[in-house]
């Protein structure tokens, strides 16, 4: 069963529409009793680094969702927002993130951005994989994702980049290590292609 974590972030409900299409059984809450039941755990994310690992500090959920990541090694996939909040920490803000996967968040420059794209990045780009995963089965790529963002997961091993996307610059818009993912894209606006990440997760 799939949990999205409701901590006042994200875009829970479309994706809970997603999961409704697609008839599989999921839930949202915030509360670590219910989300103890999870097979699968969902981190949306809107807004800024710190204002988000300062709300999962004060309720609980950082130090639960720990125990559900590294203790017993739940599968989560970290959204936008949420994929940053899986490093070390973030030049947006001075909190510690999980630190799940290595790295540290950084904003694009647009002084040394090829072509002089306009920040935030926001519309649809390309997804170039590193490496075949399950988690991107049936994607067609040429389509894209749709990506808003003016930050980027700098990993510290290339061996966590699942996928990068170019944007002036080659970054890392998704990322894997062991049973942590992380798309800095937005699925659930990525049409077809979204709906497959999403159902993927499901049986990962």
């Amino acid at each position: 069963m799939i949990a999205i974590v409701n901590y006042g972030s994200g875009n829970i409900h479309a994706i809970s529409n997603i999961y409704k299409r697609l008839n599989i059984e999921h839930f949202i809450s915030d509360d670590t009793n219910e989300l103890r039941k999870a097979s699968h755990l969902i981190l949306p994310g809107v807004g800024a680094f710190d204002e988000t690992m300062r709300i999962l500090y004060s309720t609980g959920l950082k130090t639960f969702l720990d125990e559900m990541v590294l203790g017993e090694k739940k599968p989560i996939m970290g959204i936008c927002v949420g994929m940053q909040l899986l490093a070390e920490g973030s030049d947006e803000g001075e909190l510690e993130g999980f630190g799940w996967i290595k790295g540290r968040v950084r904003k694009f420059d647009a002084s040394k951005l090829k072509a002089k794209p306009h920040l935030p990045h926001l519309g649809w780009n390309t997804v170039e994989l590193k490496y075949q995963h399950p988690i991107f089965s049936d994607i067609e790529h040429d389509r894209g994702f749709y990506f808003l963002h003016s930050y980027y997961y700098d990993c510290s091993s290339a061996d966590d980049i699942l996928g990068t996307t170019d944007y002036g610059i080659a970054f890392s818009s998704a990322v894997n290590h062991e049973n942590v993912f992380g798309m800095q894209f937005h699925p659930e606006k990525s049409h077809q292609n979204g709906i497959n990440i999403f159902k993927n997760f499901s049986k990962i």
